[in-house]
């Protein structure tokens, strides 16, 4: 099957919102089963979704005495299911409502003698519409379900580089479905303060110190997708920092620093331009923060 090769794809949010909005709630679905069933890791690394030469993907699932894998195939666009006894199941991608694919996924898994309970509330969205009762989200353009594929398997590339210069506790690359977004994440090794009221989840995920960047699609103000890095806890000096390339700034309607997306495609080296923004947020975080870089990172 001949596909689209472009490597930094336009991908403006309002030619496709309809269809990330209906994305991000099926990859919560197939998220939250993982949650479900996989064992709780630090920093609730169990339960993203990761990059594929094709997609997205769970990884393999425990479920008794057999595991599970789910893919989102976005070049032949179906939802793949496989066991480890060689059992396979496919679901179309196309455009359907949330419920639809929720009530196919759960009698799909029921085929394959795997029953497992969700929580039906997305996470991390305002006003959440429960998955079996949501008819609004219904879209899927192809087109751009594989654009967005193209984009974050060229930071998915990149983000593995800047991941392999670290020798200090470092997180996978991977796909959280509650923001939608590709990260990566370095950490100091010193506990961070503790967050007074704050929920479990935030409680966890920002135990220690750390540097995260990423790549997101886009909201509010942000029109498009952008490169993402922060510090948390954030140190004194770090909103104004020299941050490269020029084009990068810091956002304070999200307290982060953001490098758009579309000033990146255009340059002659996307990658070194996204490398040299990770490396100097980086720097900016762990030199004013205090880290032991020479302990941390490679000669």
């Amino acid at each position: 099957m001949r596909v689209e090769a472009e490597s930094w794809p336009a991908l403006p949010l309002e030619a496709w919102k309809d269809t990330r909005d209906t994305l991000h709630m099926w990859t919560q679905i197939i998220g939250k089963i993982r949650l479900k069933l996989a064992p709780h890791l630090n920093h609730w690394w169990q339960v993203p979704l990761y990059v594929t030469s094709r997609g997205l993907t769970t990884t393999p699932i425990p479920f008794g005495d057999r595991e599970f894998d789910v893919t989102f195939d976005f070049i032949d666009h179906v939802l793949i299911v496989q066991t480890s006894d060689g059992r396979t199941e496919q679901i179309p991608l196309r455009p359907r409502s949330v419920a639809d694919f929720y009530r196919e996924v759960m009698a799909t898994l029921h085929r394959l003698s795997i029953d497992v309970h969700i929580w039906t509330v997305p996470s991390e969205v305002p006003a959440p519409i429960r998955f079996e009762e949501d008819s609004q989200h219904a879209s899927y353009d192809p087109a751009y379900a594989h654009r967005s594929w193209r984009v974050l398997l060229a930071a998915d590339e990149i983000f593995k580089e800047f991941r392999a210069r670290f020798i200090g506790k470092a997180s996978p690359v991977h796909f959280f479905w509650g923001g939608f977004d590709l990260a990566v994440s370095r950490f100091s090794g010193r506990r961070a303060p503790e967050r007074v009221g704050a929920d479990s989840i935030t409680r966890e995920g920002y135990s220690h110190e750390v540097s995260s960047c990423g790549l997101w699609f886009g909201g509010g103000s942000l029109t498009g997708p952008a490169f993402y890095s922060y510090a948390a806890p954030e140190p004194p000096g770090f909103k104004e920092a020299r941050i490269r390339p020029a084009a990068a700034f810091y956002s304070a309607e999200f307290s982060i620093f953001l490098l758009p997306y579309d000033d990146v495609r255009g340059t002659p080296d996307p990658r070194a331009v996204v490398l040299e923004f990770l490396q100097s947020t980086y720097e900016a975080a762990a030199t004013l923060g205090r880290w032991d870089r020479e302990q941390l990172e490679r000669g």
